[in-house]
């Protein structure tokens, strides 16, 4: 089975390349009829890799890890992605991924069982979370990409 770092690294070089190829155009229509544009979906994938990001670095730093859950919502209202350029946000999003990378590269073995408590949500480990920010960027990136 492929490391759990290899995955991220894997899954985020590829959809670069693919992120990359969605023109301006195509980034300020709906990804669905009524939902988010893709700029606005794209933004919210970088709000979830800024707050991962946060409970990564804590929680392989901690013994246990409580933190906030997030207004999803309202961080893509707040940031107002639908104004920003394409390129921009996926420079965004490749960098705070890249910083998650190395997190996840330099997190120890026996951190990755730690507990972790989001608010509203039940306790899992370190690593069930990384696996659950993975599998969540994936669901999204499916709906975005074409």
């Amino acid at each position: 089975m492929m490391r759990l770092h290899d995955r991220f690294c894997k899954q985020i070089a590829e959809a670069e390349v693919r992120l990359r190829a969605i023109s301006e155009d195509d980034s300020d229509l709906p990804y669905h009829s009524g939902g988010w544009t893709r700029k606005q979906l794209l933004g919210h994938l970088i709000d979830s890799a800024a707050n991962n990001h946060v409970r990564f670095v804590r929680a392989s730093l901690q013994n246990e890890y409580h933190g906030p859950s997030y207004d999803q919502e309202g961080w893509v209202r707040s940031h107002h992605y639908e104004c920003v350029p394409w390129t921009d946000l996926v420079n965004w999003w490749s960098v705070l991924n890249q910083l998650i990378i190395r997190v996840v590269g330099h997190t120890p073995q026996e951190q990755y069982a730690v507990p972790c408590f989001i608010e509203g949500a039940p306790a899992m480990s370190l690593e069930a979370l990384m696996e659950d920010y993975l599998h969540h960027m994936q669901h999204h990136l499916e709906q975005l990409l074409p």
